[in-house]
């Protein structure tokens, strides 16, 4: 009786060390737990991903997904409080800040895969010491101003090439009845890190020292060019008369009825929420974002969620062994099968890449900055720039006092993050 209760204490105890290690079936797999937002983490190439995982392999996948309001507080408490997942899909963006980078995530530039990223994917997964953070996979796009092409040749009018030509091409549609920019103000947010990625992104050692506290805004005068930019295209009617009131939902139907001519948007937009009307999406084209930075103006690179391989996880070999399984082309042309997108992949051939910046690739080339303000300067936060904004907008300030409004919101959000809140 004594070695039948000995045989059975032992075989519960390693039941119990098995489910402990995340054994999850008879054939010896793991289950892996992938956390992120609960929208990122239902995308339709990454369920896809998932399952052919999980079919190829025997393994399982585990999501803890948390709604996106929450999910930056919670994750970062979980990580804190040990309750860590195998990977974590995050942006590179500011709220990285959250987390010990470099105690909590491993490095990954020594896997053999980096070699099929494209030149923009690696460059906004790598942090400013030469460190890959994560695996991109995700919907990439490329952001600029989209303009109405069909319209401006009806007008005799042509893209800018320059600073100059687009202040004038503002200037001639606006007198000849058109909102030049949809600019939408009641609510949307993204603007502003066109403006500011190439006055960070061509001179790393100011963004070095804006994060180190040897600078603020302040003291960069790019920033207040771009201020004084928005200042003055608003008074000058080139968006339109109800700019603070337009928002998400306003911008198909202002660009499709040819209210208004050009946005500053990204491609994929115009798959997944741009409705045609008088114009469709085959009338729209691609230029550089011109907003008082950049005189022959920017793209954005898109950004992109990363999959982080926690160091503390349950099961840090099978999270590389995954993510490798991502990386193969095989699996992610699988996954993103007709899906809207520029690839994060030099093999990435079953994806669908939008006209508009495949006709714009020569100009892509020689002016895309990967995405640098919402991703590297530390306490940035897209409504803060659009509220200091809005209230320069409404008369409550002036340019100095927006600039300045600017820095006293990022230097708060950097004392929350550092508060752990």
């Amino acid at each position: 009786m004594k070695r039948i209760r000995l045989c059975l204490c032992l075989l519960l105890a390693a039941a119990l060390l098995l489910s402990a290690c995340g054994r999850s079936d008879g054939a010896g797999g793991v289950t892996l737990t992938v956390m992120g937002k609960a929208s990122d983490l239902g995308k339709p190439y990454l369920t896809r991903l998932f399952q052919l995982y999980q079919d190829a392999t025997g393994q399982r996948i585990k999501l803890i997904s948390y709604e996106d309001a929450e999910f930056e507080t919670r994750a970062a408490r979980d990580l804190a409080e040990g309750r860590v997942p195998d990977i974590l899909l995050h942006f590179h963006n500011a709220d990285l800040n959250r987390y010990n980078v470099a105690a909590d995530f491993l490095y990954l530039e020594d896997q053999a895969w980096i070699s099929d990223l494209t030149d923009s994917a690696l460059a906004y997964c790598t942090d400013s010491g030469g460190h890959l953070l994560g695996l991109p996979f995700w919907e990439s796009s490329v952001s600029g101003c989209y303009y109405n092409k069909t319209l401006l040749d009806r007008l005799g009018l042509k893209a800018a090439a320059s600073q100059e030509e687009f202040n004038m091409l503002c200037q001639v549609l606006a007198e000849s009845g058109y909102t030049p920019i949809c600019w939408p103000a009641g609510g949307c947010a993204w603007m502003p890190q066109f403006a500011l990625d190439p006055v960070f992104a061509d001179d790393p050692d100011t963004l070095d020292r804006l994060n180190r506290g040897e600078l603020c805004y302040g003291d960069i005068p790019a920033v207040a060019d771009f201020v004084r930019w928005v200042q003055t295209a608003a008074e000058s009617g080139w968006f339109g008369k109800d700019y603070s009131s337009t928002g998400w939902d306003d911008i198909s139907s202002q660009l499709s009825s040819g209210q208004a001519v050009m946005t500053f948007i990204w491609d994929t937009w115009f798959y997944t929420d741009f409705t045609g009307g008088t114009y469709t999406v085959d009338d729209f084209a691609l230029m550089p974002a011109f907003m008082g930075t950049a005189e022959e103006g920017t793209f954005e690179g898109g950004n992109l969620n990363m999959m982080m391989v926690c160091k503390a996880g349950p099961h840090v070999q099978e999270a590389l062994d995954f993510l490798s399984f991502c990386a193969a082309p095989e699996n992610y042309n699988a996954a993103f099968d007709g899906i809207s997108t520029v690839s994060c992949f030099r093999g990435q051939t079953s994806n669908i890449q939008s006209p508009m910046v495949t006709d714009a690739q020569a100009a892509i080339a020689e002016h895309e900055r990967v995405s640098t303000a919402a991703s590297k300067i530390v306490g940035y936060s897209a409504e803060d720039v659009m509220d200091a904004l809005n209230a320069m907008l409404r008369g409550e300030t002036d340019a100095a006092g927006c600039v300045e409004r600017m820095d006293n919101y990022r230097l708060e959000e950097i004392a929350l993050q550092n508060a752990g809140t």
